[in-house]
């Protein structure tokens, strides 16, 4: 595996592990607000980093090499050729770097407390992208990772939501 492609792969992966460790944080253990902002930031910045790196080593820099590459590996897999998805990912990108600048770090007390109609979408959406990009897309042990991170972010969502505490902070 050559080097552009290793660096690729490894900066998605991170991104996402840290992706996860944010969540769960956030979820399990939401006193650790720092750590939580400190893992969804470098996530979001390693995302940025396989981004820069799919495009170089990749795409040669071509949104239309890489619509192409999306739609067939769409066709591939579900048997319809359409490079959408690179939009979508698109939209990802717009919406984790958002997320991190104007709600992180404006403070960590505003993004916890702020409206589900804002949150719930915002992450509905993002976890839709992680899914896909990690059980859908994936094979082997990447897939496997998938899984576990979300029947593990599933687990502590159910957790949270059953706590006396959920319905007071997330009623706005």
């Amino acid at each position: 595996m050559a080097g552009g492609e290793l660096l690729t792969r490894w900066t998605v992966r991170a991104a996402l592990a840290l992706y996860v460790v944010a969540l769960a944080l956030r979820l399990a253990a939401p006193r650790r607000r720092q750590l939580a902002r400190a893992a969804w930031t470098a996530g979001c910045l390693l995302f940025l980093a396989h981004v820069a790196a799919a495009f170089h080593y990749f795409h040669g820099w071509s949104h239309d090499h890489a619509y192409r590459y999306t739609a067939r590996q769409t066709g591939e897999l579900v048997g319809r050729y359409w490079g959408g998805g690179l939009f979508l990912n698109y939209i990802f990108i717009v919406a984790w770097g958002a997320d991190v600048v104007y709600w992180w770090w404006r403070g960590t007390g505003g993004y916890l407390a702020r409206s589900r109609r804002v949150d719930v979408p915002l992450h509905a959406f993002m976890a839709f992208m992680a899914f896909n990009a990690t059980v859908v897309f994936a094979s082997g042990p990447t897939r496997a990772a998938g899984i576990a991170a979300s029947i593990l972010l599933a687990g502590l969502l159910l957790n949270r939501l059953r706590s006396p505490t959920a319905a007071a902070v997330h009623s706005k």
